[in-house]
């Protein structure tokens, strides 16, 4: 594959992360040359400068896990991580919302917040939590996204119940239009799973496994 390792969203999304944590995260992104570092909001400053004079970016995780927060609150949770050196954002959406059939208040929010990293040039991803979801409702959140245009489409957060699917990937790519692409997350440890994902329809994988399944190419390839 091209670029291989530009499929990488290289993770560390624990709640107790050091300083050391995050400085070992950014060496190990650089060094493998992956897109971005995903963390929480909270690093997003120190990542920023670990990362000074590479081109990986600092991809915030907003209104995450959960998503239930206010529209408000994501927000300016969103201009805060760009303000602070977000170059990606992946909020989730209001599952509660969702569940509840309020399609018009899911339009809202993906509007407004795509929008917002639209005017600073930053990459959006609209995480679906599809562990909690039905069928219709992730193609009902594909027919709003074809109206939005998000950058992406993201699988899960990896904290759900479960994780990114094949069968999830292959349903969002057929009913995403063509230029909204697919990011695959939650559970994906293996090269065989990337190159499945991929195959799927997944042009981004979120995982903190990405050096070992970097390793296991390398090693194919030797």
């Amino acid at each position: 594959m091209d670029n291989f390792n530009k499929l990488f969203d290289h993770t560390n999304l624990k709640p107790y992360v050091s300083d050391a944590d995050m400085k070992i995260l950014c060496d190990e992104a650089v060094k493998y040359g992956f897109k971005t570092v995903a963390i929480n909001n909270a690093n997003i400053e120190r990542c920023k400068k670990f990362l000074e004079g590479s081109d990986v970016l600092v991809d915030a995780a907003v209104s995450f896990p959960l998503g239930q927060c206010t529209l408000e609150t994501k927000l300016f949770e969103t201009k805060n991580a760009i303000i602070n050196g977000a170059g990606e954002v992946d909020y989730v959406i209001n599952i509660a919302e969702l569940k509840m059939g309020n399609y018009s208040y899911i339009e809202k929010e993906m509007r407004e917040i795509v929008s917002i990293c639209r005017k600073f040039n930053v990459t959006s991803k609209v995480i679906f939590e599809n562990c909690y979801l039905t069928d219709d409702e992730k193609i009902a959140l594909c027919k709003i996204a074809n109206k939005i245009k998000p950058d992406f489409i993201k699988t899960s957060t990896g904290f759900g119940i479960s994780g990114a699917t094949f069968a999830d990937v292959k349903l969002m790519r057929e009913n995403a239009i063509p230029e909204i692409k697919i990011k695959a997350a939650g559970g994906i440890r293996t090269l065989d799973m990337v190159e499945q994902f991929v195959q799927a329809g997944a042009s981004r994988i979120g995982t903190s496994a990405a050096i070992k399944i970097v390793e296991e190419l390398n090693e194919r390839n030797r």
